[in-house]
């Protein structure tokens, strides 16, 4: 089996040599990297399961790789029409993790048995259960629910907050409410509680440059841990009080799979970046992983003396724009973006000494800032072991899927 080595240009030589044949622009996984980041995973989990984000992965081959791994159960889904085509594709644990208004999707759901028995639907609001109900077009099959907790810390009565704007669910109080009227309306059954606490797993806490940043996320994460960890075991009691039978506590993310497993109210974690390993993940104390998906773009022009123009390469992430969502040239290293142009639309320019050393036809390795991101841009992700192409796999995007 091939040994991975900490030399990115290694590497370089590696993805060049058995992308050869192909094309660019292209994308690739290294199996060797997602294998380790999943070991590693698993390890951090402490032996609870890991529920794999899809939205992180965005391509059937990959999902099926983590999931045939002892240590992984089930999928975290990003849209019904997702979930239910997962489900339909053979995966028999599929968790939506957002709310949906997906009306015709809901009518698949309570029409079909076996849909309805591997999907489980988030809700954090007692409309959004008339809403199904009125959705089912005759459908009778009980829908599974989960519920989910909002994990924003709050300080100063509330005027500052850390944390995405999700759930409208904070209390246990506000938590067991809903989960009575789930209880009491016939064709629901609640199954799931779930809590991503995306200010701990999805904010790096160790950038270089930014020491006192740094120390303020680790204080604010600190607080937010200690905090979270007694809400959300309250939460759940005050659940599992109304719906005893309740089968699955969800929470976590890449970046606090450790310490959302240590918590004996949490059954299982979710992570998906971890996998992949995208920019927006180098920064963390808690853990460290392996670059697995790169896109390569070709060099079409060499306008002069420390400059080279690639085609393409202008993905940006999602979330507040900023240079942290861009795209980041990485092999072969010293090359930048033009600040008066950045990634483009259709030609990329790269500054720096070792734009000199690249020809036409050569390759320049980018890794995206989110992980999942990268398959709405390619049809086709090849998959490296040493240095050859073993599989090339369809995304979602490839397999005619673009769900959001």
């Amino acid at each position: 089996m091939f040994e991975l080595t900490a030399d990115p240009a290694v590497d370089r030589a590696r993805y060049d040599r058995a992308t050869v044949h192909l094309d660019a622009p292209l994308a690739v996984v290294d199996l060797a990297a997602f294998d380790a980041n999943a070991t590693d995973l698993v390890r951090r989990a402490g032996g609870k399961p890991v529920r794999v984000a899809s939205k992180s992965v965005r391509c059937r081959a990959l999902l099926e790789r983590a999931l045939a791994r002892d240590g992984f159960a089930g999928v975290m889904s990003f849209t019904l029409a997702e979930s239910l085509w997962l489900a339909r594709s053979g995966c028999r644990d599929v968790l939506l993790a957002y709310p949906s208004a997906d009306r015709a999707g809901y009518a698949e759901l309570a029409g079909d048995p076996e849909l309805a028995a591997a999907v489980t639907v988030l809700v954090d609001d007692p409309a959004q259960l008339a809403l199904i109900d009125a959705a089912r077009d005759g459908g009778r099959e009980e829908i599974r629910v989960c519920l989910e907790l909002d994990t924003s810390l709050r300080l100063l009565g509330g005027r500052l907050r850390f944390g995405a704007r999700r759930s409208p669910l904070r209390s246990p109080a506000e938590l067991a409410a809903l989960a009575r009227s789930v209880v009491r309306r016939p064709g629901f059954r609640l199954v799931g509680l779930m809590a991503y606490e995306g200010h701990i797993a999805g904010v790096g806490d160790a950038v270089p440059g930014r020491p006192l940043r740094s120390r303020a996320v680790r204080l604010m994460q600190s607080a937010a841990r200690r905090e979270l960890a007694g809400r959300r075991a309250a939460a759940v009691r005050a659940v599992r009080a109304v719906a005893p039978d309740l089968e699955f506590v969800n929470g976590g993310g890449t970046g606090s799979v450790q310490h959302t497993a240590a918590e004996e109210a949490v059954t299982e974690v979710a992570a998906g970046s971890g996998l992949l390993l995208p920019r927006l993940f180098d920064h963390y104390t808690a853990f460290s992983g392996r670059p697995a998906a790169l896109f390569a773009q070709p060099v079409v022009r060499r306008p002069g003396v420390g400059v080279v123009t690639v085609l393409g390469g202008g993905y940006p992430a999602s979330g507040p724009a900023g240079r942290d969502r861009l795209p980041v040239p990485y092999l072969p290293a010293g090359l930048r973006y033009d600040p008066a142009e950045g990634p483009g639309e259709v030609q990329t320019p790269l500054l720096g000494p070792a734009a000199d050393d690249l020809l036409l036809g050569d390759r320049v390795w980018f890794r995206h800032a989110k992980a999942g991101e990268l398959c709405e841009r390619f049809a086709a992700l090849h998959l490296i072991e040493g240095d050859k192409v073993v599989a090339t796999v369809p995304t979602y995007r490839g397999e005619g899927r673009t769900f959001l």
